[in-house]
């Protein structure tokens, strides 16, 4: 009987040992590291800079379509790439993603790098430090990217229709965000990015009339403002529109100020100010860019780190980012 008790007992008590291990083992952001490539691809950054360079240099208007890029990857199964994947019923096939750009830039890098270091670098690497590359060439801040994702095999459409499109309530923003383990903050410093960029009078022409199934226009749009949409959307609603009025082309906090003079171009720009848990945001980083610059950084480095996969069983390294490796 004694034996059969201590048998038991030793039985729990390893299990025990299991299950705590398997409880406290490391989330897999934990391994990722600066020096990744160290020894693999040394040259990694610096190839990745450079192209970035080239094609800013041309057009700076790739900046903001990367950073862009960079969040609707991470915003759907993580930061994997899974928004590279050019096949039918992927991700960048679905409705939402029509308006994105910078697929090409992210290719040119890739060439290069796998002729430099072939099956090292991962697209969701590549991405990851190009949206930190475009947003220090565009005024913002640096930050240090940790490498080591794996590219992901699945990619669907109808998870990317998932992704805010400009026209949500800021408690369904809030509880998109808490779900990629980002919180409150992250939403209002992130919103930031809109600082420069443009975006497609479609998202934000039901601010212009018939706002809420009124005969009127949003009431929270500055009055000039709401002229000058009027009149740059009267010809079609696929034109293009400064996201920030004031300084389209500057990496500052003018975004912010704008918000708080109703300039907010979306209509989850515009109620960041008026929400009661994202105006004391608002108004904190609109005043402090050194704040904003920090908080920005420390955003994207959490963005970067959402649902990554670094073991070899999770994802791999594509060869070619369009398409899943044979």
């Amino acid at each position: 009987m004694k034996l059969v008790y201590l048998t038991i007992v030793c039985v729990w008590f390893i299990g025990t040992i299991v299950s705590s291990a398997a409880s406290s083992s490391p989330p897999a952001a934990a391994f990722l590291s600066a020096n990744h490539y160290a020894k693999t691809c040394p040259d990694a950054e610096g190839i990745i800079h450079r192209y970035m360079r080239a094609w800013l240099t041309k057009d700076p208007s790739l900046a903001p379509a990367i950073i862009r890029l960079h969040f609707h990857d991470c915003a759907v199964r993580g930061c994997d790439a899974s928004i590279l994947l050019n096949q039918r019923g992927s991700e960048r096939r679905a409705y939402a993603s029509q308006t994105l750009r910078g697929f090409r830039v992210i290719d040119t890098i890739k060439t290069e790098l796998e002729r430099r270091c072939p099956k090292k670098v991962s697209c969701a690497d590549i991405l990851t430090a190009a949206a930190r590359d475009a947003t220090v060439m565009a005024g913002g801040p640096f930050w240090e990217v940790p490498f080591g994702r794996r590219d992901g095999r699945v990619s669907l459409a109808k998870e990317a229709d998932m992704v805010p499109q400009g026209h949500e309530n800021v408690t369904a923003l809030i509880n998109f965000f808490q779900a990629l383990g980002l919180n409150v903050l992250d939403l209002v410093s992130l919103s930031g990015s809109h600082t420069i960029g443009k975006s497609s009078c479609l998202s934000f022409n039901k601010r212009l009339a018939f706002f809420n199934g009124t005969k009127k226009p949003d009431p929270s749009l500055n009055v000039t403002y709401l002229s000058v949409l009027k009149s740059k959307c009267k010809s079609s609603q696929f034109n293009l529109v400064d996201l920030d009025v004031t300084t389209p082309t500057k990496f500052d906090t003018v975004y912010y100020t704008n918000l708080m003079n109703k300039k907010g171009l979306l209509s989850t720009d515009q109620l960041l100010f008026s929400d009661p848990r994202t105006s004391p945001f608002v108004s904190t980083l609109a005043n402090q860019k050194e704040l904003f610059d920090s908080q920005f950084a420390a955003s994207m480095v959490k963005l970067g780190n959402v649902h990554v996969k670094t073991r070899p069983s999770e994802g791999e390294i594509r060869v070619n980012c369009n398409f899943v490796n044979a």
